[in-house]
């Protein structure tokens, strides 16, 4: 590592080496600011830059910022130099859920948590057109007080990596943990597959070994292709039935999230409000702002308010004003970034305004947890329905931030859309577009900082 005594770039101690892979080393760490320990994954960029996975690297980076939830592993900052660059995670005291499985099968009641925490990030990812297609016990971590954490998204897929039929067509993952379409190369829904991935890691939890194994790969594909596997006895009817239902060969038959969070045996045990409810994770640097909704909850409180945008710490302002930008993190250029832009107007009359330019456009909207709406065409165009997200984040009290991304169908579409329709329709609102005023985010900064000193402490 390039650090000089442990200590990385004078902002965190690093100690042991917590594991490593073929591209990568993961490191506990501990913030000097902040004493918050982490860990933090030490990526080599020059053997990235010759496999050619540059691309994957900035879409792992781009996702989990997307992700924020109770079970997720959060990303708190990205840092590079000339040789390496550094993902600055939420350090899970616990490690993998595969020591665990490795030492013999799970209680199932306990087995039964852990799917649950499981299914809840899983169902978040989707919600936000994530697919993670690399979903293994190796992949889960469990914090200090053994809840679950999904780690690892180099091999997850946004939406738009969808092909014109709607589907993905890269295969990847875990061989055991991999879903038959996926195997066979037709095109997959990534939902579905992870949906099957899941089912196979009950499994796993279950019966302390693989549903699906054989010392021939073709062999264990024909098995996963078929379905055939076999419950130990002391799997109850319950259960048998679930993985019956999340191990169904056909994905057009196999069960949705939907149908398994209303599954007698899934329901038993959990809480009234949500399994995966906690607190914020503080920021590494400044305070927190108080009331943040990380928009992975279910609780009534959250209902209420579910066009509510999120609330922004001063981390959050410039890791947003950024997009995390990475055009420092290699030589090549990158794509250009999501349009995004400034209000001095609060999140209510931002949302009114969407509204009204949506019946103008005769595009239905949705409203999300977080401040999320959606925008969809009524009719089918070239590639599929035009989706178009619009997510506001409230900086302040009548200054936010909204940024605009196409999430399905045409991008010549969206872009003369963007360019001819909701550019114009929504000048009136905008302060200013990202790009065309660069000095908008530091001044909000410095204005907040006068009014309120400790919000903006970073």
């Amino acid at each position: 590592m390039e650090n000089k005594g442990g200590i990385l770039m004078q902002r965190y101690e690093v100690g042991r080496l917590l594991g490593q892979g073929t591209f990568a080393k993961v490191y506990y760490a501990r913030s000097i600011k902040t004493d918050q320990t982490v860990a933090i994954k030490v990526i080599d960029k020059e053997k990235v830059l010759k496999v050619g996975l540059t691309e994957q690297i900035k879409r792992e980076i781009s996702v989990m910022r997307l992700v924020k939830h109770p079970n997720i592993v959060q990303l708190y900052e990205v840092m590079a130099t000339k040789m390496k660059i550094y993902f600055v995670l939420e350090y899970a005291k616990g490690g993998e859920l595969f020591n665990k499985v490795t030492k013999g099968r799970l209680r199932e009641e306990v087995a039964r948590k852990y799917f649950q925490q499981l299914i809840s990030a899983v169902d978040f990812c989707h919600s936000r057109g994530v697919y993670h297609r690399d979903l293994k016990p190796e992949n889960l971590l469990l914090d200090e007080n053994e809840n679950l954490k999904v780690s690892d998204f180099g091999l997850s897929a946004p939406a738009e990596s969808k092909h014109q039929d709607g589907l993905l067509h890269t295969t990847c993952g875990t061989p055991a943990y991999v879903a038959p379409e996926v195997i066979n190369r037709r095109g997959y829904d990534g939902a579905k597959a992870d949906i099957w991935s899941c089912g196979v890691i009950l499994y796993v939890l279950l019966a302390g070994y693989l549903p699906f194994h054989d010392s021939n790969l073709m062999e264990m594909y024909r098995k996963i292709g078929k379905a055939e596997f076999k419950c130990p006895n002391w799997f109850s009817t319950e259960v048998r039935k679930l993985l019956r239902r999340l191990l169904d060969p056909d994905p057009n038959t196999r069960i949705s999230i939907a149908k398994i969070r209303q599954n007698s045996w899934f329901k038993k045990g959990m809480l009234e409000k949500t399994v995966t409810e906690r607190k914020d994770i503080p920021p590494l640097d400044g305070d927190a702002t108080s009331g943040r909704d990380e928009r992975g909850g279910t609780s009534a409180e959250t209902k209420k308010e579910t066009a509510k945008p999120a609330n922004l710490n001063a981390f959050d302002i410039i890791s947003l004003s950024s997009g995390f930008d990475l055009s420092g993190l290699f030589e090549e250029d990158f794509r250009k970034k999501e349009p995004r832009f400034t209000s001095r107007k609060p999140a209510s009359v931002i949302i009114s305004k969407l509204e009204d330019l949506a019946r103008i456009l005769r595009m239905k909207v949705k409203k999300k947890d977080g401040g999320l709406l959606k925008m969809e065409a009524l009719k089918e165009g070239k590639k599929g329905t035009l989706s178009i997200d619009l997510e506001i984040f409230e900086v302040a009290q009548s200054f936010c931030l909204v940024e605009v991304k196409k999430s399905n169908g045409d991008t010549l579409e969206y872009q003369k859309i963007l360019k001819d329709d909701i550019r114009p329709a929504l000048q009136d609102i905008v302060w200013a577009w990202q790009g065309e005023q660069q000095q908008t985010l530091p001044q909000l900064q410095q204005e907040e900082k006068q009014q309120n000193p400790k919000l903006l402490a970073a």
